[in-house]
């Protein structure tokens, strides 16, 4: 495959914005977290919920979302990076939301304890799954912007 491709962005400058949202403010401290509080965040997390093979699972999510977080933060190979960041926000929201939207377990995947359960409830408990999901989708469509490593090596060299 063709490396402008898939650095190729006619995004404005102000993505920025948006892979500074992803990367710098969710992933890559979630990632970070996964292994500094792995207990809670990170593979106990995952066991608690039902995600099979936790002590795997846990780490590598974790090194998904500090790699790729930092790949968005600087604009490198953004749309590459965005996709394993679908796939873990889809995961989280098939793994944890889904329960409260049904109101009971799910394969493996645990009901959480809340207060109540139903549409609303897993509304407010997505929201930050659905506004991420979304970023890594928009990054995805329209690449990482001008302001991005993405967008210098797209440019042709001149002399």
């Amino acid at each position: 495959m063709n490396i402008d491709r898939l650095t190729q962005t006619s995004a404005s400058k102000w993505t920025v914005l948006i892979r500074l949202a992803v990367g710098l403010v969710v992933f890559f401290p979630e990632g970070i977290q996964k292994f500094a509080y792995a207990d809670i965040l990170g593979a106990g997390r995952f066991a608690k919920i039902g995600i099979p093979y936790p002590d795997i699972m846990g780490p590598f999510v974790g090194i998904v979302e500090i790699v790729c977080g930092l790949l968005i933060i600087v604009g490198l190979l953004t749309r590459v990076a965005a996709i394993p960041l679908i796939i873990t926000m889809i995961v989280a929201l098939v793994s944890t939301k889904l329960p409260i939207l049904l109101g009971h377990d799910v394969g493996p995947f645990h009901l959480a304890d809340l207060k109540r359960y139903g549409f609303w409830s897993a509304q407010h408990e997505a929201r930050a799954d659905l506004t991420m999901l979304l970023g890594c989708l928009y990054l995805l469509i329209v690449g990482s912007g001008g302001w991005s490593l993405d967008q210098r090596l797209a440019r042709p060299a001149t002399r």
